[in-house]
């Protein structure tokens, strides 16, 4: 199957304060392999076909989070519970569940990182 997305490039008001958050959730999530940019956060995934994936965090000192949200799938409810609980490890605020929402069979778990950028790891159960 083709790829979805090719990478992320997120903004934060402060690289210095969000780089522990992101150094200790993007590697969980899989983006295992740090590279070494100027001015950047960046880890990356490497695929089956050789594709890389990456998700690069940099400093924009007026950038102001906004309601879009980057959601990332996990394979079952208690990796979702894994990723919260590393979540909230490094730091992130305005955690909602994990638990079951409303949508029958979706659980998942929302929270911010330190500069208020909006995130939700989930997992849709079999109906």
């Amino acid at each position: 199957m083709r790829r979805r997305y090719d990478h992320i490039d997120l903004r934060v008001r402060s690289l210095s304060k969000a780089r522990p958050f992101y150094e200790m959730l993007l590697p969980a999530l899989g983006f295992t392999r740090e590279a070494n940019i100027e001015g950047w956060l960046q880890f990356e995934a490497a695929g089956a076909d050789g594709a890389t994936e990456f998700f690069g965090v940099t400093e924009s000192p007026q950038h102001v989070a906004n309601e879009c949200r980057i959601a990332f799938w996990a394979d079952s409810i208690s990796e979702v519970d894994k990723l919260a609980e590393i979540a909230v490890r490094a730091g992130a605020r305005n955690v909602e569940g994990p638990m079951m929402y409303e949508a029958p069979h979706y659980y998942a778990v929302f929270f911010e990182d330190p500069c208020g950028n909006r995130f939700e790891v989930c997992y849709r159960t079999a109906n």
